[in-house]
């Protein structure tokens, strides 16, 4: 069945191919004009500004010039906050606080021009998203027409006046469109759980709107809503499109799904940021699991369009092209970020290319319109399980090219070695579990009488990555993070078969189980399909320094994993014209003996560090960077800890 049904897909791909006519396009240049207008600073989410005011001669210089705190935005503090804002005409705009009110702020001195809140009272109680959101969508006709777009934690998108923050009264309902309706299945107004905290894309008139979920580690039930994507006319907010992302019953992939499991099962959204070309009017889905991250039993097949980057017709939702990067995905390998457009050259060849980071550790590139793999990609066979009503997929995709930027598996040569008895204690802890190669599957608790499946899930994660399109370098975060996967029947969590089951901690007298590094920027050659290098990113913790079993030694710093999100690798970086620019994701005794973090700057073409600036915690968003009044600023959101959620901006005396 799988080789009938690649056979068809390629059939349809020439198809659509033939069915599109495509004018020679500009390369991805970034931010323009100075200012910052898509979550990812350009529809093609690379990141990148061509501005080159702060240099490594002068980062070390840069001084904090305004804070914003977002403590008194909401009923609840925020210590997660994960806005990335937008600079448009000297005005940034960005969500802020528990209940996601959006603000209007001066670039130059962060001073709160206007706020847009809406109370949704018991479907905000309810709703499974609560945190202030990574963005908004800024939309103009170009006559005046400016507009702000903002999904709210209760689900619903809300078209705004960028001027004044007010509601636009043409847009939905009163400037409302519910998200929980007009949704090609029945969701509870109140209570049903679906939601986004991701920024809406827009582009030709359309905003595409993502789904997300509640972590599918123990799901409640095998039954779920379907994150269905969703395109709408952005001056009315009718529905234009739907993109049934678990397919129909007569739509393409349906027989992925066994068992006829599609009708019940869930999830399947995107739950992270959005990708667009306009110029082809193609929007690029990446695509979480379905219902259980770890048990598909109830879900046999290769379950389309589960872990996939999905093309789609952004004028009507038809899909062009499509790439699972899992098949039957059990191992909670979402696809976490937007992917990227890069416009590359390889063996003489000029390639409208797509990059997309991974869980998994790997980078996979396609032709942006083709779907067509830039390197080769080979199905390879694949350990199988015994959880009994396992469903096992006999091979996965390995790209040839580029090379893994992260952990693979759970090799025991990569476990901790600071010491001989450290080392000794972690592989007698180790031996309690089950280890092997990427895609080595869950076993349940007990099984051979071990507690689980240790394998490492974090390359990439929301963040994503950012690009140069001037030497077709992408630089992405990535940390190296442990996890135990030991399925349990347990009826009083869910009425699945096996969920995951809560396991001891990943620790050697609280050290990490792996070496180091935990947290490391790696630089990918898109062209070459190459590592250039990669380096240790963020300071040793104090843990770790100050560790009695570590004393004496000369430990090199070994970068850290997460940020305050924890398990969520909530760094992002920024690339400009000089510089990659990236916080650090926790908190150390700096060497001034302050507690905090600090914003680094590399070189692109080393990795050396040129400079670093004190934060007062954690970087939890990725930065961005704008011109105002002849002045470069660099501005990002920090918080963790027992700091609430803040933007803080940097620039040059």
């Amino acid at each position: 069945m799988k080789s009938v049904l690649r056979r068809v897909w390629r059939v349809l791909r020439v198809v659509c191919i033939l069915s599109i006519t495509v004018d020679a396009v500009e390369a991805q240049t970034g931010s323009v004009n100075g200012e910052w207008h898509t979550y990812g600073g350009d529809l093609g989410s690379t990141r990148y500004a061509p501005l080159d005011q702060i240099t490594e001669e002068n980062f070390d210089e840069l001084e904090m010039v305004w804070r914003f705190n977002t403590a008194n935005f909401g009923p609840n503090p925020d210590f997660n906050y994960q806005a990335t804002p937008l600079m448009v005409n000297g005005i940034l705009y960005a969500t802020a606080g528990s209940r996601r009110d959006v603000v209007a702020l001066d670039a130059g001195t962060g001073e709160l021009l206007w706020v847009y809140r809406l109370d949704e009272g018991e479907r905000g109680a309810n709703a499974i998203r609560r945190m202030s959101g990574r963005g908004v969508a800024y939309w103009t006709d170009g006559q005046g027409d400016e507009r702000i777009f903002v999904v709210t934690i209760g689900y619903q998108l809300v078209g705004l006046d960028a001027s004044t923050g007010r509601p636009i009264t043409g847009f939905g309902t009163d400037g409302i469109v519910d998200l929980k309706e007009n949704n090609d299945q029945y969701i509870d107004p109140l209570s049903g759980e679906i939601g986004w905290n991701g920024a809406p894309i827009v582009a030709r008139d359309v905003v595409v709107v993502g789904a997300a979920h509640r972590g599918g580690s123990a799901p409640p039930s095998r039954e779920n809503i379907k994150g269905y994507i969703r395109g709408f006319d952005v001056r009315t907010g009718s529905r234009k499109w739907i993109f049934h992302t678990i397919p129909q019953s007569s739509e393409f992939g349906r027989d992925t799904w066994l068992n006829d499991s599609a009708v019940y099962t869930g999830n399947t959204g995107v739950w992270t940021n959005l990708t667009v070309d306009e110029e082809l009017g193609i929007a690029y889905l990446p695509i979480e699991i379905p219902t259980g991250d770890y048990y598909g039993g109830h879900r046999p097949g290769d379950n389309l369009f589960g872990e996939s980057l999905v093309a789609v017709d952004l004028e009507t939702g038809r899909r062009l092209w499509h790439f699972q990067f899992v098949h039957h995905p059990i191992w909670d390998y979402d696809v976490p970020c937007p992917p990227i457009l890069v416009d590359i050259t390889v063996d003489g060849r000029e390639i409208k290319a797509v990059a997309q980071p991974t869980k998994q550790g790997w980078v996979y590139v396609f032709d942006r319109l083709t779907g067509e793999p830039v390197w080769p990609i080979e199905e390879r066979p694949v350990p199988s399980g015994n959880v009994p009503g396992e469903w096992y997929s006999p091979t996965q995709p390995f790209p040839t090219k580029p090379p893994p930027f992260e952990r693979q598996g759970f090799m025991l040569e990569e476990l901790i070695d600071f010491t001989p008895e450290l080392h000794a204690e972690a592989l007698e802890f180790v031996s309690q579990f089950k280890t092997g190669p990427i895609f080595t599957p869950p076993i349940a608790r007990g099984d051979d009488g071990l507690l689980g499946t240790l394998f490492v899930p974090n390359g990439a994660n929301w963040p994503g990555g950012s690009y140069d399109p001037e030497t077709g370098i992408m630089y992405l975060y990535s940390h190296t993070l442990s996890r135990a996967i030991g399925l349990v029947n347990d009826p009083e969590r869910s009425d699945m078969d096996y969920v995951n089951g809560r396991g001891p901690r990943l620790t050697v007298r609280g050290l990490p189980l792996m070496k180091p590094p935990w947290g490391r920027i790696t630089a990918i050659d898109l062209n070459a399909g190459e590592i250039v290098w990669q380096i240790a990113h963020g300071e040793t913790p104090d843990f770790v320094s100050n560790h009695p079993a570590l004393q004496g030694l000369e430990i090199p710093r070994t970068g850290r994993p997460g940020g305050a999100g924890g398990s969520s690798g909530g760094i992002g970086t920024l690339t400009t014209k000089t510089l990659v620019i990236s916080g650090e994701g926790g908190v150390v005794t700096t060497p001034t003996g302050d507690r905090g973090a600090m914003l680094r700057a590399y070189d692109k073409a080393t990795g050396e560090e040129k400079g670093a600036v004190y934060i007062p915690a954690a970087q939890t968003g990725s930065p961005m960077t704008y011109m105002f009044d002849g002045r470069q600023y660099i501005v990002l959101a920090i918080g963790g800890g027992v700091t609430q959620g803040e933007l803080v901006a940097f620039r040059l005396p």
